[in-house]
């Protein structure tokens, strides 16, 4: 399983969902890539947003070695699911879908903790340092429920 996280600079959210579930899957003993991009090219080879690694860290998440890259087509035939941060990001990525079959791979990732809310997570980047915590609680929720499914799919 390949899975890919996408925002829109790959410096806040993207990068932080990817961390969460890494650690997530690695605790679970699982062998899944995990990555993330932006819909954007604004951060490109940047690291993560400081106060994104702050928090991560302060969780036991590493982002140290993350550097921001840009969303292409090429992901569709890369990774078999894509989480969008928001549904202006999700609606960028289908964008660049070229058949069906891509667009069934993007899902909005807060749809796993509530089907069909559509429910967006918040980009904290102007807003205050609280921002970064709420984000990651959301992400968290949703990476969990995330890990549990591929322990659960490679059981079956």
């Amino acid at each position: 399983m390949k899975i890919l996280m996408v925002c829109l600079g790959n410096i806040c959210r993207s990068p932080l969902a990817a961390g969460i579930l890494r650690k997530k899957i690695k605790a679970k003993g699982l062998n899944t890539v995990i990555d993330s991009a932006g819909t954007s090219d604004y951060h490109v080879g940047e690291p993560a947003d400081p106060r994104t690694v702050e928090t991560a860290k302060k969780y036991g998440v590493d982002l140290n070695s993350h550097r921001a890259r840009q969303f292409v087509a090429a992901d569709f035939d890369k990774y078999d699911k894509i989480y969008a941060m928001d549904r202006s990001n999700f609606n960028r990525i289908l964008d660049l879908a070229s058949e069906n079959h891509d667009t069934m791979k993007v899902e909005m990732i807060m749809n796993v903790v509530e089907p069909g809310s559509n429910r967006d997570v918040p980009d904290p980047y102007f807003g205050l340092r609280d921002g970064f915590e709420n984000v990651f609680g959301m992400l968290d929720e949703a990476c969990e429920i995330i890990a549990e499914e591929i322990a659960n799919n490679k059981e079956s």
